[in-house]
């Protein structure tokens, strides 16, 4: 059954930490995406958040900017200070161009405006979990990376897969597979598809996180 125009495709299952002030709010998070399969969790404030960040890191903090007496920006500016990788999605009912300005600088991957849309949410979550390869297995961030780096250097070169295929000796239909992410190589169709390309194996290991 093809999805209708308006229906986000569903992200992998994530760990995320929502923080609110507003009761009500976490509550309706807590349930919506707990109901899509994520593991959720809650917090009322920074303490709250940063002790649950210690506890176990997300791969996404919702992060609402504007919670009473407390500023959503200096919550930020603490968790870019000691987790700068972390995946926070900004939610506030009160944007503004500034705010948005001073976020984006903080590396936000993205902004929401209350009230937002369920697909908007799970379009949101879906984007960040693609391109930031969160919720995946270590496997398939590496099956993924590596097919990635093999197109790329495969494409520098100017060749088809029948160039390369004849250039390494691994047949077209296993390149074909390796580049989409479907498998892995093996460690001789490996190092006989970098060997070809000129690059080395390690490099491209390391550059996924290996």
């Amino acid at each position: 059954m093809t999805p209708s125009p308006e229906q986000a495709p569903a992200a992998p299952a994530l760990s995320i930490l929502a923080l609110d002030d507003d009761p009500d709010f976490r509550e309706y998070i807590r349930e919506l995406l707990a109901g899509d399969g994520h593991d959720v969790r809650t917090a009322h404030n920074g303490r709250a958040c940063f002790a649950a960040c210690e506890e176990r890191l997300p791969d996404v903090l919702l992060l609402d900017m504007k919670m009473g007496p407390e500023s959503g920006a200096e919550v930020l500016a603490q968790i870019r200070q000691r987790w700068p990788k972390l995946c926070v999605i900004v939610v506030t009912g009160y944007p503004s161009l500034e705010d948005m300005r001073k976020t984006f600088k903080q590396d936000v991957y993205d902004y929401l405006a209350k009230p937002f849309s369920i697909e908007e949410l799970r379009r949101c979550l879906t984007t960040a979990a693609a391109s930031l390869g969160l919720g995946q297995r270590p496997q398939d961030r590496l099956r993924h990376a590596l097919g990635l780096h093999i197109r790329l250097a495969r494409t520098e070169r100017a060749w088809t897969l029948k160039d390369l295929s004849e250039a390494s000796g691994v047949s077209i239909s296993q390149l074909s597979s390796v580049e989409r992410g479907a498998h892995l190589p093996s460690m001789e169709s490996l190092l006989a598809i970098a060997t070809a390309l000129g690059a080395k194996p390690s490099a491209w290991l390391e550059a996924a996180g290996f």
